[in-house]
């Protein structure tokens, strides 16, 4: 995670929290032209677009304030969707039993991707169901995961 990402994270997070939802991810993309700030926030009921006007309000107040990035930038706030990311342990403990696609920083026994069924999460780890058997993967090695929707389901 970079500093600003993460100074971002910090200063975001807790007014997220704050009005009720669930930060479930933060992208920051720098680019020359206008960076992209992306949140997925969620929450026990769903999203719906007055939410994410509701979270773009209260983030927008934020950031004018205390003004973490320097350069020109979009802000989106969207639901996770049917393909949610999972980021926390919190995700992969609430979603037993799903089908996930992970992505690690580094091979491990020559393959990045795994997709299979999520059995659990314990010790740092999520432990994984894949057609070859199970596999225990430390969230400190996942670069990417996510759900996979029942429709794109191998």
């Amino acid at each position: 995670m970079t500093v600003l990402r993460e100074r971002l994270q910090q200063l975001l997070e807790p007014v997220v929290e704050a009005i009720g939802y669930e930060l479930v991810l933060l992208e920051f993309s720098p680019s020359s032209k206008s960076a992209l700030l992306r949140l997925y926030i969620d929450a026990p009921g769903g999203i719906t677009i007055d939410d994410c006007e509701r979270v773009s309000k209260e983030v927008s107040g934020v950031l004018d304030v205390e003004d973490p990035i320097s350069s020109a930038y979009r802000l989106e706030v969207s639901s996770p969707g049917l393909d949610r990311p999972l980021v926390k342990p919190a995700h992969f403990e609430r979603f037993v039993n799903e089908q996930a696609r992970i992505q690690l920083i580094a091979p491990r026994e020559g393959r990045r991707r795994f997709v299979g069924w999520i059995r659990g999460f314990a010790n740092g780890a999520v432990r994984l169901e894949t057609s070859e058997g199970m596999v225990e993967i430390p969230l400190a090695d996942i670069d990417r995961a996510r759900l996979v929707p029942e429709y794109d389901r191998e």
